[in-house]
């Protein structure tokens, strides 16, 4: 627990009037700070959870409507994305530029020292710099989706499920009085999307399959194969729901948004030795080049690869995996392990050209296989 002066206890947090962020504000008053909610609104109706939970905690409550903002900006970089053949993920962008900047913005408004969020996350401070680190419940753990907050907002975080499983934190909320809430369902990865990506994007782009139609299923070396629906139907690594039967396991390899064409082949075809990244964010760009025990993670769940990293003259990253990776995906969040420390991030690439950048740096010898 922080010792805290007077002015300091006051802890603005985001609430869903879910399981954990619940739990959340009920640690928060009995470590001894004022509480004060907010729910942020950013697609469909108001939670109606989260006025009732602050309601019994007898807390300030605020709703922050910012669906036009949203919609504007996460949502039509998700869709924009898939049409331009990438896989993205909307929740590592909503973090720092809705959940977070709302929450640092309010707090400021209402005189909150600190924020906090039902995150199962760690934070530590080293040498005056704040690193998240995967949580104690590893499978709940969230560092994936959270490399991209500053420095500012990081510093005036608290993250009070640190240090709990998710089993730990449904019977404390049955001592609590929540025992109903304590057994609830786990919450939606991408809130906005109720089933399939696919029918949210027809959703949102009426026009989809006029404009862009059906195109051909390819293999390596540029043979057609069949029919598909269309490119963004498509994900790389994807197996089932392709409708087109080989005689064997087929994969999505990759897809050429300018030919409309989905390049199929075996689950060996998926492995690599690099990728190329862009858009990366670290914590400290010495200690993230020289670090011995790298390793990067390339998609939610997945388990941490031994890496090195070289940055190109463009400033994105070439990331050498020491175990070969499978299905590596354009869009998604590479992001950046020393141990359990998140240290940084960026977003993987296209590849196209991966394997002469490669040659070329081992030619000039400033990278080695």
């Amino acid at each position: 627990m922080k010792k805290m002066k007077e002015k300091d206890k006051r802890v603005l947090v985001g609430v869903s009037g879910g399981i954990d962020s619940t739990a959340a504000c009920l640690m928060l008053q009995e470590q001894g700070y004022e509480v004060i909610g907010l729910t942020l609104q950013v697609w469909g109706e108001a939670p109606a959870e989260a006025p009732e939970m602050a309601k019994k905690l007898g807390i300030e409550h605020y709703i922050v409507d910012e669906r036009d903002v949203f919609q504007k900006t996460v949502i039509a970089s998700f869709v924009e994305e898939y049409m331009s053949g990438k896989t993205p993920n909307p929740c590592v962008m909503c973090n720092p530029l809705f959940k977070f900047r709302v929450l640092k913005e309010w707090a400021d408004k209402l005189g909150c020292q600190w924020i906090a969020t039902g995150h199962y996350i760690k934070l530590e401070e080293v040498k005056g710099k704040y690193y998240l680190e995967i949580g104690e419940d590893e499978q709940k753990d969230q560092s994936y989706f959270l490399w991209r907050l500053d420095q500012e907002v990081l510093q005036r975080t608290l993250f009070p499920l640190a240090s709990f499983h998710k089993t730990e934190v449904r019977k404390y909320l049955q001592t609590h009085g929540f025992e109903k809430k304590s057994k609830g369902g786990e919450s939606m990865e991408v809130c906005f999307i109720k089933s399939d990506y696919r029918e949210f994007l027809k959703e949102q782009r009426p026009d989809l399959d006029k404009v862009v139609g059906t195109g051909l299923f390819v293999n390596k070396s540029g043979e057609q194969l069949g029919e598909h629906k269309g490119f963004p139907y498509y994900t790389i690594g994807q197996r089932k729901g392709l409708g087109i039967a080989l005689g064997e396991p087929a994969y999505v390899l990759k897809l050429n948004p300018e030919k409309n064409t989905v390049m199929l082949g075996s689950q060996e075809d998926l492995i690599t030795s690099y990728m190329i990244t862009e858009l990366p964010k670290v914590v400290d760009r010495e200690e993230f080049l020289n670090c011995k025990n790298l390793s990067v993670r390339i998609r939610y769940r997945s388990k941490p690869i031994p890496c090195s990293v070289f940055f190109l003259e463009d400033d994105r990253l070439l990331v050498h995996f020491k175990t070969p990776a499978s299905a590596v995906t354009p869009g998604q969040s590479a992001v950046f392990y020393d141990g359990k420390r998140v240290i940084g991030g960026a977003v993987i690439d296209f590849q196209k050209g991966v394997h002469w950048i490669v040659e070329q740096l081992i030619s000039q010898g400033k990278i080695s296989i």
